[in-house]
């Protein structure tokens, strides 16, 4: 998720889980060949497992920046095909290439030769008109014929033409009999659904038919629904789920360590908006980190103001009602 899952997100994301597996933005290969990847795929140690997801074209690029990632310590590297932006359609990646499945394979093998990392592919269904259970099969050989460890399949087809990227996110219809289909097609395949998931409950149900499920934005406006995910998911029940405030005092102290006078604050707090979603106190959390947060020269103290308005808060005895 390009602006979003930022090594400050995935660091918050794994204060409270210890065992989802989680993605970077999209680093772009040509990036990445043109040097400074250090300027991509640095993040925290504390992070993995994590995956690094690339977009490109050029095999020599993507085999390259497979190297990188694998000398940069991530644990899996992920090849976009799923994106509908613009700017990724220029570039020739992204959903686009879903009508090149040979292409696909190639790239795929390019960045299976380069690294002793897993390789997946993250898809669509289809792509305009280009989105036939058929085509979507092809496309599939491809993945498997180049090498890949799983695919990754967003239950929604892109339109590339005439729909935003968030709308793509939203107005396509979920298919996911499509996804379930595939699996029954290629056993020997790892296949994992994305779209749509919003709980843990609609998760579990899916592992019965697939190999697992990705959940995007949902996490990221709602980071708690993960807090459980250790135990339901992974079966670890040694896990217990962290407390809210602890999670706040752990990243507020990851936020000092990275905080420089020249970085907005909000570079940090957006990330904290969903935490306390559905608690009393969530409203005065999310305005505290924002008004404070625009103040010129705010710091690492945004955190703790905004944690302590939200606890002011609820320990403010409710006015009693005059009606």
């Amino acid at each position: 998720m390009m602006d979003w899952t930022d090594p400050a997100c995935r660091y918050l994301l794994r204060l409270i889980s210890r065992h989802t597996q989680l993605y970077t933005e999209m680093v772009p290969a040509q990036a990445l060949w043109h040097g400074h990847p250090e300027r991509f795929l640095k993040g925290h140690p504390a992070e993995t497992p994590v995956t690094v997801q690339l977009g490109g074209s050029d095999p020599l690029q993507l085999a390259r920046g497979a190297e990188l990632a694998e000398a940069w310590g991530y644990d899996e590297i992920n090849l976009n095909v799923g994106c509908p932006s613009d700017r990724v359609q220029s570039g020739r990646f992204g959903a686009c290439l879903m009508r090149e499945p040979a292409l696909v394979g190639e790239l795929v093998a390019a960045m299976r030769s380069a690294t002793r990392l897993p390789v997946t592919v993250k898809s669509r269904i289809g792509v305009d008109d280009y989105d036939s259970y058929d085509a979507l099969c092809l496309f599939t050989q491809a993945v498997i014929d180049g090498g890949a460890d799983a695919l990754i399949v967003h239950a929604r087809k892109a339109w590339l033409q005439g729909l935003s990227p968030k709308q793509n996110r939203d107005v396509p219809p979920l298919r996911y009999d499509r996804v379930a289909a595939l699996k029954g097609d290629f056993p020997a395949l790892p296949i994992m659904l994305n779209g749509g998931i919003r709980d843990l409950d609609t998760a579990l149900a899916w592992l019965d038919t697939l190999d697992g499920v990705m959940i995007g934005r949902e996490a990221y406006h709602n980071p708690w629904l993960l807090a459980e995910a250790d135990r339901r998911i992974f079966g670890d029940l040694s896990c217990a789920a962290p407390a809210r405030d602890d999670v706040v005092r752990a990243y507020r102290d990851y936020v000092a360590e990275h905080w420089q006078p020249s970085m907005p604050i909000t570079r940090f707090t957006r990330h904290l908006s969903g935490l306390f979603q559905g608690l009393p106190g969530a409203r005065i959390w999310r305005r505290a980190l924002s008004e404070q947060g625009a103040v010129r020269g705010a710091g690492p103290e945004v955190i703790d103001q905004a944690l302590e308005a939200r606890q002011a808060a609820l320990e403010t005895p409710a006015t009693p009602s005059t009606a």
